[in-house]
């Protein structure tokens, strides 16, 4: 990281850009202005041949001029740092206080490159930039300009280790509002590097920032309970509080929009746990085996044979069943079994 320090005292996290990531970009430069001025020269060279000889010199040294010096400093002026080389390696040219160049911060560094880069094939440039410490060469330091990675390679994401279990929930009252997002970050930032630490200076600094934790809580740390295993409780506490916002929050979403059907919460997720992973055998539930080895065959339920109403006397309903018989021409219907009568 560099110490480059703006006008308002920030101090800019720049990573310049070293020889061989610079080589590599002026070599692309180089490449695609001296194809254009061959390509140029020689077109030239067709459409002057009936002019004089000192015309001829005059048309070459500014082919040369505007071409091998005038093309890299437009480029870099309307691409602010970006030329073409810049762009596949992800550097870029800015000011010492990490601002954009401008056409006078592009003009020296192509005049200067036209000495310590076209004239001595790169010498110059190559020591300057290997004495210098952010690897500047002559025409950066004329200008003031500094060439810096804009394509850093981002680290690795490590989660916040879990508390002991005995922990879990015990800082469920604890008012964490009067904790500042600096301090939180501290703390996760310790976590995730605790083991990469001396275990002395591990000691020391979680010690420290559980008396920064329980100065902002006003809460006393438990009793024999390790720094870092406080601060990993209560930043697991600080968790399920934001998990438990966030569906309560989805949770309401989901009733609105689907007429009061709320929405279901993986077990263990407001603690930061992840849900039961598919055939986990859940406690207090019959096992997977034990439900697949036997199954019962589906029993058919018997067709319900009508009954006459509790209220109706059975003469009534005899009666009723020999006048249905009368209507149907004197013969009783006999009762639907399924079987049909032989022929």
């Amino acid at each position: 990281m560099s110490g480059v320090v703006t006008g308002d005292a920030v101090v800019l996290g720049l990573r310049p850009a070293r020889l061989p990531s610079r080589a590599l970009a002026l070599a692309i430069d180089l490449a695609v202005v001296w194809a254009a001025y061959l390509l140029i020269s020689i077109g030239l060279a067709i459409a002057t041949a009936s002019l004089d000889e000192a015309a001829v010199t005059a048309v070459s040294i500014a082919t040369f001029v505007l071409v091998l010096v005038g093309a890299p400093i437009a480029v870099e002026t309307l691409s602010h740092g970006r030329s073409l080389g810049k762009l596949a390696c992800g550097l870029r040219v800015v000011r010492d206080d990490g601002g954009p160049i401008r056409f006078r911060h592009a003009l020296v560094r192509g005049a200067m490159g036209v000495v310590e880069i076209l004239m001595t094939f790169g010498v110059i440039a190559c020591i300057a930039s290997l004495v210098s410490a952010r690897g500047r060469r002559i025409g950066d330091v004329f200008a003031g300009t500094l060439v810096v990675r804009e394509r850093v390679p981002a680290a690795r994401a490590v989660p916040v280790p879990p508390p002991p279990p005995w922990l879990v929930g015990r800082f469920a009252e604890l008012d964490l509002s009067g904790v500042p997002d600096e301090l939180w970050l501290a703390i996760r930032q310790y976590l995730t590097r605790m083991n990469q630490l001396d275990g002395e200076v591990s000691w020391s600094l979680a010690g420290r920032l559980a008396d920064d934790l329980v100065a902002r809580t006003g809460t006393p740390a438990p009793a024999g309970v390790p720094a870092a295993a406080y601060l990993a409780a209560v930043v697991n506490e600080r968790q399920a509080r934001e998990a438990r916002k966030a569906f309560a929050a989805a949770g309401a979403t989901g009733s609105a929009g689907s007429g009061g059907a709320g929405s279901a919460v993986p077990a263990g997720a407001a603690f930061g746990y992840p849900a039961p992973y598919p055939g986990a055998v859940t406690p207090g539930a019959p096992s997977p085996a034990a439900t697949t080895a036997y199954q019962a065959p589906a029993v058919r339920p018997a067709p319900a044979t009508p009954s006459p109403p509790p209220s109706t006397p059975p003469s009534q309903a005899a009666g009723a069943g020999t006048s249905a018989e009368k209507r149907s021409g004197g013969e009783a219907t006999p009762p639907a079994t399924g079987f049909a009568p032989p022929a």
